[in-house]
């Protein structure tokens, strides 16, 4: 096993890296929500500079993590779908279910 871990063995394997297959409206979906995200967090950021409560300040990191959390399970639902309705194609682009339930383990 790599110094990265299973990262790394799934990166070594063939040194590629599987790229991501997202429709159009896939991929415009998760950069609204990653927008909305970044809003979120400069709000943050904001709150801290204009000395907020604790807790409006957490109750925002929290609901980012969340976002964050719903953003990654869309990102690998899609992969899993591709995988399942393109199986060679997935194949030669070197992604397995296998490979893709990781990442999907990964956000728990």
């Amino acid at each position: 096993m790599g110094i990265l871990g299973e990262d790394q063995d799934l990166l070594e394997r063939d040194n590629t890296v599987p790229s991501i297959n997202l429709r159009e409206d896939q991929r415009q979906d998760l950069k609204r929500r990653l927008a909305r995200v970044e809003g979120q967090i400069r709000g943050i950021s904001k709150m801290i500079d204009d000395s907020r409560q604790c807790k409006d300040i957490v109750t925002q990191i929290s609901a980012v993590s969340k976002a964050l959390e719903q953003i990654g399970f869309r990102l690998v639902a899609s992969q899993i779908s591709y995988c399942l309705e393109n199986p060679e194609e997935a194949l030669k682009g070197g992604c397995t279910l296998t490979d893709v339930e990781k990442l999907f383990l990964k956000l728990r």
